[in-house]
C-alpha cells in the first residue's frame, strides 16, 4: 500500500462539472428532450398474480381521438429472442405477477394516453398464487449461481461438529422486508424509430448504463447495434434498479417501431416502479456462531432463505460477507430460492452485503453481549491476518483502525456497556457499532478515447453521472493522467455511441472507467507526446491486468450510532451517526463525502422506515408510493459525519482508489439496530425498527415477523 498524499486534480474538493446546469434547470434528463409533437405511452397492468389474458376490449379506448395505438399480446409486434422472459413484453397471454404489462396505449398527451388505459377492458383468469416467502418454504431450493459470485455455498472444515464443540453459541433468525428504490428521477424513456436505411432506434433512457441498454435492445429487437443508440447524460438516481434495461425499455422500443417517426414519451408512474423495474428480495437469515470464552470464534454458519420470481431468477448474495469478515477454522455458508408469483427482484444499494452485513453484525453484538465482552474488542479478537475464504494476503485491510480510530472520534468509550444504563426524560439513549465490508469491482470492456482540439482534451468514454459526480472525478482523473490543469479537460459521457463503457453498479465506475482513461492517456502520450496537433486522438481499453493479482482487496469501514428509544412510544430517533472508512485514495473529498453519507442514510432508512408490505391476498404491495413508502429525511439525523483514513491502494486501481458508493449503507442498519438494543435491553431481529417492537418486557419474547402476520 503507497500512502503518497495526492497532488494535481486527484484529491482536490471540486464542485461538479454539471452543478451549475442541474440547479438552473438546464440539465436535460431522458423525459426532457425536446421534440416536435411527440406522443405519449401509458401501460395497462395485471390486477391478477397468477393467471392468463383471456380478452382484451380496446375499443373505447381506439374510438378516442388522440389515441395512436394500443398494443396488447396480439397486436404487439413478434420479438427476435425471448429467451429473457422479463423481455418479452406483450408476447403471450400468461400473467406471472400482478403489475405485469397486459396492453399499453399511445395517445396525442400523457392525460389521454392515461385516460385511455383506464378504458381497456382486459379480461384475467387468475388462478392461485403464492407471494409469500416463509421460513422452510416448501418451494426452496439451491440455485444454479449467485449475482456475479459462482459458488452459490460454500464449507470450510466441520461446522456442524465445531458448534457441538463450541463454549458459547449463538443461534439467532434475522429478517429484512421487502424493500424498493425510489430513486427522485422515476424510470423514463423516450425512443425514437426512424425507417430510412433498414431502421434506426434512438432512445432517451435513465439508466446507469448506456451500452448494457444497447446490448440488450439489439438482442431481444433483432438489430444490429448500429442501429441502436442510447442517450443518457443525466440520471436522477438509480441505486442499482437502473443497473439494467427493464420491461419498459422493451415496451418503448415497440411502440416506437408501430408509429415510426413519432417520439414516444413513457414515464413510470411512482405506483408501476414498484412492480416493473425491480426490488430487494425479502430475507430470511440464520446465523449460527460458536466460540471460546475468550471471544475467539470457532464456527460461522450462514443459512439465507430468499424469493425469486416464477419468470426470471434473481439470487442475491447474501452470505457472501460471512465467506471472508472474520476468522474462524469452521464456516458454511447456503443460499435457497423460493420462485413465488412476485415481481423480479434485482440490484439495490449494496446488494447481498447490505442485508446479508445487517444480520451478521448483529449476531456478532449478540456474541459480545453474551460473552460481556465490548463489541469492538471482540471484532479485534476475531481479526484475520489472511483472506479467510482464498487465502491471500490483504492488499490493505485496515477494519481496526476504523473502529479504534472511529472509537475515539465517535466517543465510544464513554458508554456504560451495560444495556439499558442511561435515560434522558422520556428518552432511553444506547450506541452501537458494526463493521462495513465491500469488495472491490472492476468490470472489464470499457473504453476511453482522448481527443486533443483547441487546445483542450477531449475525454470521451459511454459512463454513467448517476449523480454520483462521474463527470468530475473523470475528468480529475484525466487532467493527472495527462499531466495538464483541469481547466483543459472535458469529458463527454452518457451515450453509447462513444466508446464502450461497463455500468454504473457494484462501485465499480470511476474504477472501471478510470483505469481505461489512465491507459488511454497514457497511449495518448506515447503516441503524440507533450505538444500534440489538433485532431489528434486515441482509443485505448483498461487493461485487464488492471487489478493486481494474488491480493484480496475489499473496503472496510466502522459505522457508530446513537440511538434514542421513547421508554412510552417506542419510536426510535437517530441523532448522531459517525462513519469511518478505508476506501484507498480518495479522488474528490466532496463527492466522495456525498457518496458516503448518503449511504449512511439509506442505511438509516432500511433500519427504521423501509418495508414494502406485500398483501398475500392480492400479490401487491400496499404502500406503493412516496406517501406511505416512509424513507429517511433531514428531520430523521441531526448529525451524520462521514470520514476516511488517508491511504492509497495502487494494487485496486491506477489511480490508487477503491469503490465508494455502496460501504457507506453496508452495516448502518445493524449499527443502529445494535445502539437500539443497546439503550432498551430489547433485541428487535426483523427490520424497520418500528415503535411495536419495544413495546414487549427487555429480552421478553419477539413479535412475529411481518411476513407472517395476517393483514
Amino acid at each position: 500500500m503507497n500512502n503518497t498524499p495526492p497532488t494535481g486534480a486527484i484529491g482536490q474538493p471540486l464542485a461538479r462539472t454539471e452543478g451549475e446546469d442541474k440547479v438552473a434547470g438546464h440539465a436535460p434528463y431522458a423525459y426532457e428532450f425536446s421534440f416536435r409533437e411527440p406522443l405519449y405511452l401509458h401501460p395497462v397492468l395485471s390486477t391478477v398474480a397468477r393467471g392468463r389474458v383471456t380478452a382484451v376490449d380496446a375499443s373505447s379506448a381506439l374510438a378516442l381521438p388522440g389515441v395512436r395505438t394500443v398494443l396488447t399480446h396480439d397486436s404487439a409486434e413478434r420479438l427476435a429472442a425471448t429467451d429473457d422472459r422479463e423481455f418479452a413484453v406483450l408476447q403471450d397471454p400468461d400473467i406471472c405477477f400482478r403489475g405485469q404489462i397486459v396492453a399499453a396505449v399511445v395517445a396525442d398527451t400523457p392525460e389521454e394516453a392515461r385516460y385511455a388505459a383506464s378504458l381497456v377492458r382486459v379480461q384475467e383468469q387468475a388462478e392461485e398464487h403464492d407471494v409469500l416467502l416463509t421460513s422452510g418454504h416448501p418451494a426452496l431450493y439451491r440455485p444454479e449461481e449467485l449475482s456475479a459470485y459462482p459458488e452459490v455455498d460454500t464449507v470450510q472444515g466441520e461446522p456442524e461438529a465445531a458448534l457441538d464443540r463450541a463454549e458459547v453459541v449463538i443461534d439467532r433468525t434475522y429478517r429484512t422486508p421487502m424493500e424498493h428504490n425510489n430513486p427522485m428521477e422515476p424510470h423514463t424513456s423516450t425512443a425514437l424509430w426512424a425507417e430510412a436505411e433498414g431502421g434506426h432506434l434512438t432512445l432517451y433512457d435513465s439508466t446507469q448504463g448506456a451500452h448494457p441498454v444497447r446490448e440488450t435492445l439489439v438482442h431481444v429487437l433483432g438489430l444490429a447495434p448500429a442501429q441502436v443508440r442510447v442517450i443518457s447524460p443525466h440520471v436522477g438516481g438509480g441505486f442499482g434498479s437502473k443497473g439494467s434495461p427493464h420491461a419498459h425499455n422493451v415496451l418503448v422500443a415497440m411502440a416506437a417501431r408501430a408509429l415510426p417517426g413519432r417520439a414516444i414519451k413513457f414515464a413510470l408512474t411512482r405506483q408501476q416502479m414498484f412492480t416493473l423495474v425491480g426490488h430487494r428480495t425479502p430475507t430470511i437469515q440464520r446465523l449460527r456462531l460458536g466460540a471460546h470464552r475468550d471471544g475467539s470464534l470457532q464456527v460461522m454458519v450462514h443459512d439465507v432463505e430468499e424469493h425469486t420470481a416464477t419468470v426470471k431468477e434473481f439470487a442475491e448474495q447474501t452470505a457472501v460477507c460471512t465467506r471472508m469478515m472474520y476468522s474462524a477454522p469452521h464456516r458454511r455458508t447456503t443460499h435457497r430460492l423460493a420462485a413465488l408469483n412476485v415481481p423480479i427482484p434485482f440490484w439495490m444499494r449494496a446488494p447481498g452485503e447490505c442485508p446479508g452485513m445487517y444480520a451478521v453484525e448483529s449476531a456478532m453484538d449478540e456474541l459480545a453481549v453474551e460473552l460481556g465482552m465490548d463489541p469492538i474488542e471482540l471484532r479485534e479478537q476475531n481479526e484475520p491476518e489472511v483472506d479467510p475464504e482464498t487465502g491471500l494476503p490483504w492488499s490493505d485491510r485496515s477494519l481496526l483502525r476504523c473502529l479504534r480510530e472511529g472509537a475515539d472520534r465517535f466517543g465510544w468509550h464513554d458508554r456504560d456497556p451495560r444495556p439499558r444504563s442511561r435515560r434522558e426524560g422520556d428518552w432511553w439513549v444506547g450506541t452501537g457499532v458494526a463493521s462495513a465490508v465491500y469488495p472491490h469491482m472492476i468490470n472489464p470492456g470499457s473504453e476511453a478515447e482522448i481527443v486533443y482540439t483547441s487546445g483542450s482534451y477531449i475525454v470521451r468514454i459511454g459512463a454513467a453521472d448517476i449523480g454520483t459526480g462521474a463527470r468530475t472525478v473523470l475528468g480529475q482523473i484525466a487532467a493527472d493522467a495527462l499531466a495538464v490543469p483541469i481547466s483543459n479537460v472535458r469529458v463527454e459521457i452518457g451515450d453509447s455511441d462513444l466508446p464502450t463503457a461497463s455500468v454504473a453498479g457494484g462501485s465499480s465506475g470511476t474504477s472501471s472507467w478510470g483505469s481505461a482513461i489512465v491507459a488511454a492517456a497514457a497511449a495518448f502520450r506515447d503516441q503524440h507526446g507533450h505538444t500534440p496537433m489538433e485532431g489528434d486522438r486515441v482509443q485505448e481499453a483498461a487493461p485487464r491486468g488492471t487489478v493486481a493479482e494474488g491480493y484480496a482487496i475489499y473496503s472496510f469501514g466502522a459505522h457508530f450510532v446513537e440511538a434514542w428509544v421513547n421508554a412510552d412510544t417506542g419510536e426510535v430517533r437517530v441523532p448522531r451517526m459517525y462513519g469511518l472508512f478505508s476506501v484507498g485514495r480518495v479522488i474528490n473529498p466532496r463527492t466522495a463525502r456525498s457518496q458516503l453519507i448518503g449511504g449512511m442514510v439509506m442505511g438509516l432508512s432500511m433500519a427504521l422506515h423501509e418495508h414494502s408490505v406485500l398483501d398475500p391476498r392480492l400479490g401487491h404491495v400496499v404502500n406503493a408510493d412516496l406517501a406511505q413508502y416512509h424513507v429517511a429525511v433531514n428531520a430523521d439525523v441531526r448529525s451524520v459525519q462521514a470520514e476516511w483514513l488517508e491511504q492509497s491502494d495502487t494494487h485496486a486501481t491506477p489511480m490508487g482508489s477503491r469503490g465508494i458508493g455502496e460501504i457507506g449503507i453496508v452495516g448502518a442498519a445493524a449499527a443502529v439496530a445494535n445502539a437500539a438494543h443497546h439503550a432498551t435491553g430489547t433485541r428487535v431481529r426483523n427490520l424497520p425498527l418500528t415503535p411495536d417492537r419495544f413495546l414487549v418486557e427487555p429480552g421478553g419474547p419477539q413479535d412475529q415477523p411481518w411476513s407472517e402476520r395476517s393483514l
